[in-house]
């Protein structure tokens, strides 16, 4: 009989301990598309908005929308602790991943790339080396963190991408 009633008040004590599961955050296809509509009003060449960034508990996860006029604009980036993974939604490009760097140049902490996409890292004006790769509509490409990055293409007239931003280290605010 102890040890039923020892059983029982840990179970208890087990229950009353445990965290509250997170909710799961929505992101909606309207909510997508209203994005991608300013971005292409801007008329800027690359448009990265963040859309939501969660505490995922233990680390934070951000979807963000990045759209890109071609010819390519923008250089290559490596990002210390945050993980990207894209989802290519409209157009395609070429994409090179790992090599080196050219030109780089540590971003200032306080940038709002730093603080509010991306996290920490180095921009470069492009990749030395690395493996170059079409990436077109429907395709998923995973670029750990610290791992160069830059699309020498972009096919014209654009493309689109949805990206999530997996940040164990939790350097990029919520949103």
């Amino acid at each position: 009989m102890v040890a039923l009633w020892t059983g029982a008040a840990s179970v208890a004590a087990a229950q009353q301990g445990a965290a509250e599961p997170i909710p799961a955050t929505d992101v909606k296809a309207a909510a997508i598309q209203a994005i991608l509509q300013e971005q292409i009003a801007s008329a800027r060449p690359v448009v990265d908005t963040p859309i939501r960034t969660v505490d995922a508990g233990g680390h934070n996860v951000g979807a963000g929308l990045v759209y890109r006029l071609s010819p390519v604009q923008g250089g290559s980036a490596s990002h210390d602790k945050v993980t990207e993974v894209y989802y290519m939604m409209e157009g395609a490009g070429t994409l090179v991943t790992g090599g080196s760097l050219v030109d780089p140049n540590r971003r200032e902490s306080a940038a709002a790339t730093v603080t509010g996409i991306n996290g920490p890292g180095v921009s470069g004006s492009r990749i030395q080396g690395g493996v170059s790769r079409r990436i077109a509509k429907g395709d998923v490409v995973i670029i750990p963190a610290g791992t160069p990055h830059w699309w020498s293409e972009v096919e014209a007239p654009s493309m689109t991408y949805l990206v999530v931003r997996v940040d164990p280290a939790r350097v990029v605010a919520l949103k």
